[in-house]
């Protein structure tokens, strides 16, 4: 992870413009979305895998939801070149709603699944990033 922040740091101190919102708020978010779509990605996956799949339905769907809007939040965020900030808002907002659920269905099966226990903590860490960011974007 720490790679991947330092890129996402470096990427936005490279801009060749003001960056307007906290720089370091950004990185955060842009590495735990992008690490939150792999997890759940990965945790969808092993969920297939597993003996009982079809008792895994609810937590492999929600883990694709949480990807999908995780690699979406991720790319948004990562752009500043006229971006529209309630575009942006509103991704950020519901990234954090589908980590929020996905945390929740995630841990229902954390017990017996090391691979839920897992996802529901990046989701955990991307839901307190994109709030973060949420915060300091007004």
């Amino acid at each position: 992870m720490e790679a991947m922040k330092s890129t996402a740091t470096a990427m936005i101190d490279s801009f060749p413009t003001d960056v307007t919102a906290d720089r370091t708020l950004l990185a955060e978010c842009i590495t735990a979305a992008a690490e939150c779509a792999q997890a759940c990605t990965a945790c969808a996956d092993a969920c297939l895998a597993e003996p009982q799949v079809t008792q895994l339905a609810s937590c492999i769907r929600t883990n694709l939801d949480c990807a999908d809007a995780c690699a979406a939040t991720s790319r948004a965020v990562s752009r500043h070149t006229g971006h529209d900030t309630s575009t942006v808002r509103a991704l950020v907002r519901a990234c954090a709603q589908a980590c929020h659920s996905c945390a929740e269905e995630c841990d229902r099966h954390a017990q017996a699944y090391e691979h839920c226990r897992l996802s529901a903590e990046a989701c955990r860490r991307c839901h307190d990033a994109c709030r973060a960011l949420l915060s300091a974007l007004g």
